[in-house]
């Protein structure tokens, strides 16, 4: 017996499935989440959320709480990557 499995939009996406960002060029926020920083930075999430709670972190960086979520420099991401 085959179990079916519901794949609408309100599914979560499983852990090894590819995130969607834009091209780093085409970000135009100031900051961006966790998630999408790491994506950038070829990190796994969870390092750059440990390297926040140690002040382990590139400076340029700039990481701020709002709220209960981390917030990064998409400048600082762009000038530790040596991107323009």
């Amino acid at each position: 017996m085959q179990t079916m499995i519901n794949h609408s939009a309100d599914t979560p996406r499983a852990v090894n499935e590819p995130q969607q960002f834009p091209p780093l060029e085409q970000e135009t926020r100031p900051r961006i989440p966790t998630a999408q920083a790491a994506y950038y930075l070829t990190f796994v999430p969870g390092t750059l959320r440990e390297q926040h709670m140690r002040g382990t972190y590139d400076p340029r960086l700039n990481p701020i709480k709002i709220g209960n979520r981390i917030a990064w420099s998409m400048a600082g991401i762009r000038a530790v990557l040596g991107v323009a």
